[in-house]
């Protein structure tokens, strides 16, 4: 269960990295540039996206390499993660596989008490 956590875990960052990095250069141009958040829309709290852009991809990150060490600890970063991606971005087409795979990835990290390291987290 944690080397499944933690696959998924690297796996919604690489993926978060490109909806962050969309995310990041939208939220930029669209308050640089008025006519193109007039013309496309503009986000209401462009600040939380911009921090969401950068920081939901490397808690994803973090918490898939944490997850054979520190299973209970990266499973909260990943499911944290999940949780950032759904409040900057929402449930769409191109952030439905990031949320996923990190909030699976955490709940197997989370769930991973034993069967993997004699040592557990609980």
């Amino acid at each position: 269960m944690r080397n499944a956590a933690m696959t998924l875990g690297l796996i919604a960052g690489v993926m978060g990295i490109f909806v962050g990095l969309f995310g990041y250069g939208y939220a930029e141009l669209s308050e640089q540039h008025a006519e193109v958040g007039e013309l496309f829309g503009m986000f209401e709290n462009p600040g939380f996206i911009r921090f969401a852009s950068f920081m939901a991809p490397l808690l994803a990150i973090a918490g898939g390499a944490m997850a054979k060490a520190r299973a209970l600890w990266g499973g909260i970063l990943m499911v944290l993660a999940a949780a950032c991606f759904y409040a900057a971005f929402g449930f769409n087409v191109a952030t439905m596989f990031p949320i996923g795979f990190a909030g699976l990835g955490g709940l197997l990290a989370i769930a991973a008490g034993q069967p993997d390291e004699p040592k557990a987290h609980f």
